[in-house]
């Protein structure tokens, strides 16, 4: 895995050793950052159940203002670290070890983008989304990972779906604030 494009382009990214956590593919991260292209720069971001951090790291390579990491595995939470750290983003980095629902519900941030990818099917990303209306700034955007086949509704409160994209079994779902 490595940072596509910007200031840590090329930078290979250490990834987590086992099954408990799927990374997003290169296909995907290359499609999401295409469809988001002139919507990073000075931008707050969130990558919920980050694993490796690799959204939220692509993000700040590519001008992000700031960005939080959320994720519940120690593990994760180390590999996130490092990664932050190699690519030289620390000051620009908060990383969190905790449960993604809790974190929405206690902290105060607002974001302009949030990546939610959690592990598919097991109801996660719609408790996520539900929480998350209040953390996104107007006009601001969550982008959803998960399975083709989980339909998403067409809104989460102020959240409302705006596309749809569809790469072999994984789907990405891009909802906006306003």
């Amino acid at each position: 895995m490595r940072v596509i494009t910007g200031s840590a382009r090329g930078m290979s990214l250490k990834t987590l050793e086992g099954e408990t956590t799927r990374p997003t593919s290169e296909k995907v991260k290359e499609a999401v950052f295409s469809a988001l292209q002139f919507e990073i720069e000075g931008r707050r971001i969130l990558d919920l159940f980050a694993g490796s951090g690799q959204l939220g790291i692509e993000a700040l390579s590519r001008g992000a203002e700031s960005a939080v990491f959320v994720d519940s595995d120690k593990n994760a939470v180390k590999t996130i670290k490092e990664n932050v750290e190699k690519t030289r983003f620390g000051d620009k980095s908060l990383v969190y070890q905790g449960d993604s629902i809790s974190f929405l519900s206690m902290t105060g941030k607002i974001f302009d983008i949030a990546f939610i990818d959690p592990p598919y099917s097991t109801g996660l990303l719609q408790k996520a989304m539900e929480k998350l209306g209040d953390r996104i700034a107007e006009g601001g955007a969550a982008i959803c990972e998960h399975s083709f086949d989980e339909e998403l509704p067409d809104s989460f409160g102020e959240l409302i779906k705006q596309k749809d994209y569809r790469y072999g079994r994984i789907a990405v779902s891009i909802y906006r604030k306003g």
